[in-house]
């Protein structure tokens, strides 16, 4: 996949600060994540919905995708929560998929504003390129392994072959980049799920629904973070 060109980059990551530390896209006119607390949502959608901590109670790499890196706070959470539960045995391979990746000092400013994360957040902030391109790969620690492939999604997943456990389903709202939640993108990932494997999002619009079940996953409906009426996570099925 062709690197994208960094000063378009710049220019459609472009960003305004609200309440001090919360980032605004003005390309998607959207937050990066809600506004009461992105890191408990991470756990209510994206942990909770996808069954973990308990599914990675094994030995081996546990794979997780996730469209849309944004400020890495999904990443830092979920490293945050497999350093406590995680067997000895077990490692973790999260692959994000961003268009247009921040800026270390934004990821860093963004972050800043969970004290829980601090560890997490100096090591990403610490490997993370002046200039990501193309496909970057950090050792964030032992058994921890970050890649984030940059440029269009459904490019980046068709240039992908191995399946992953679980998916984190986060770009921008529906309404906002629906091309993020596109029928092609959905069969992508779930040409990319194990049998077994699950994804979340926070996203509950009909559209998004009814493209995962066509894609062939089993949806289930659940209550969204912060009186969010609903949510999204299912299953591909084994068989």
């Amino acid at each position: 996949m062709a690197d994208h060109d960094p000063e378009n980059t710049t220019v459609e990551t472009a960003l305004d600060w609200h309440e001090g530390d919360m980032p605004y896209s003005r390309a998607f006119d959207d937050h990066f994540y809600c506004r009461s607390d992105g890191r408990l949502e991470c756990g209510h959608v994206f942990l909770d919905g996808n069954d973990l901590p308990r599914r990675w109670q094994r030995d081996g790499t546990f794979r997780i995708g996730e469209l849309g890196f944004g400020t890495g706070l999904n990443l830092c959470e979920t490293w945050r929560q497999w350093r406590e539960s995680a067997p000895e045995g077990a490692s973790l391979h999260f692959t994000s998929f961003e268009l247009f990746p921040m800026a270390r000092a934004d990821i860093d400013r963004a972050l800043a504003h969970w004290p829980e994360i601090d560890r997490e957040r100096g090591l990403l902030t610490e490997k993370w390129p002046d200039a990501p391109t193309g496909r970057v790969e950090i050792a964030l620690e032992p058994r921890v392994r970050l890649t984030v492939v940059c440029g269009a999604a459904l490019d980046s997943l068709n240039g992908e072959k191995d399946p992953f456990d679980a998916w984190y389903l986060d770009g921008f709202a529906p309404s906002r980049n629906p091309d993020m939640w596109s029928p092609e993108l959905m069969q992508a990932v779930f040409r990319l799920t194990a049998a077994g494997g699950r994804f979340a999002t926070y996203a509950a619009a009909g559209f998004v629904r009814r493209n995962l079940a066509a894609a062939g996953f089993t949806v289930e409906r659940r209550p969204g973070f912060a009186g969010k009426r609903e949510m999204l996570c299912g299953e591909k099925p084994v068989s």
